[in-house]
């Protein structure tokens, strides 16, 4: 299914539930009525055929217009992937945290493979929170500051500098795919989990839900990767032989 501006916005989610998260990055909250996407975003001053792009890559393995993509400003592709950020870091982490944390809770005697997940995860965490920091501090400014210098020519002295010190290549370079370390943490729960504990059907229950929570994130960074690497990277790319050129 495509998912077009013409739909209302309830019957895609009801279609696809995992749209949630993805529609409230962009200031889209639950409440919204009957009203089509393009309505919704209308009202709230959106740029649809942007959440059009994001929504139909999610929903669709398949779909993945780049040129599409790579035409919207770079303000809107950051500003999209910081609240990306946000989510995984308020939200989703907290929230496997937190299911971890009850497993031990309803556990009972040897908890050397539950440690071995929280460790683990705890490691993962500390490495993904790193690289979200690098991008945050150094990468998103400067592409903001980039695409500033290219729309006002007057500020190019100014900045021009600065922007020369740095490369989005060199991002590229040591930008690492950290959700793909969550496959050996998926494979300790499928392959040792449930154990036993003082409730198995409790504990059975919250395992199946961590599993089920780490695939959504694990998706969900693929897709966050994938805009990054095949989106963002390759029109800074292009900015910066542009803005080298005016030079």
């Amino acid at each position: 299914m495509l998912i077009v501006g013409e739909m209302k916005l309830a019957e895609v989610i009801h279609h696809d539930y995992n749209l949630v998260p993805v529609v409230n990055r962009f200031n889209i909250p639950l409440g919204f009525g009957d009203g089509t996407i393009k309505q919704i975003c209308a009202e709230r001053n959106v740029n649809l055929e942007f959440l059009l792009s994001i929504l139909n890559t999610f929903h669709d393995p398949q779909y993945f217009p780049k040129d599409h993509l790579k035409s919207f400003p770079a303000s809107i592709i950051v500003n999209y992937l910081h609240k990306a950020h946000t989510y995984y870091l308020d939200e989703k982490i907290p929230q496997i945290k937190q299911m971890i944390k009850q497993l031990f809770e309803l556990s009972e005697g040897n908890k050397k493979t539950l440690n071995l997940i929280s460790n683990f995860f705890n490691n993962y965490c500390k490495e993904f929170e790193s690289h979200v920091d690098r991008e945050e501090a150094e990468v998103y400014p400067y592409v903001l500051a980039l695409e500033e210098a290219l729309k006002n020519s007057s500020k190019e002295k100014h900045i021009n500098e600065e922007l020369l010190k740095y490369s989005i290549g060199t991002y590229e370079e040591d930008h690492e795919d950290v959700e793909e370390k969550l496959f050996d943490m998926k494979s300790l729960i499928i392959k040792y989990l449930p154990l036993e504990s003082a409730d198995n059907k409790l504990f059975e229950e919250v395992s199946y839900s961590l599993l089920r929570e780490l695939f959504v994130l694990e998706k969900d960074l693929n897709e966050h990767s994938r805009i990054e690497d095949l989106i963002l990277v390759p029109k800074v790319e292009g900015m910066e032989k542009q803005y080298k050129s005016k030079l």
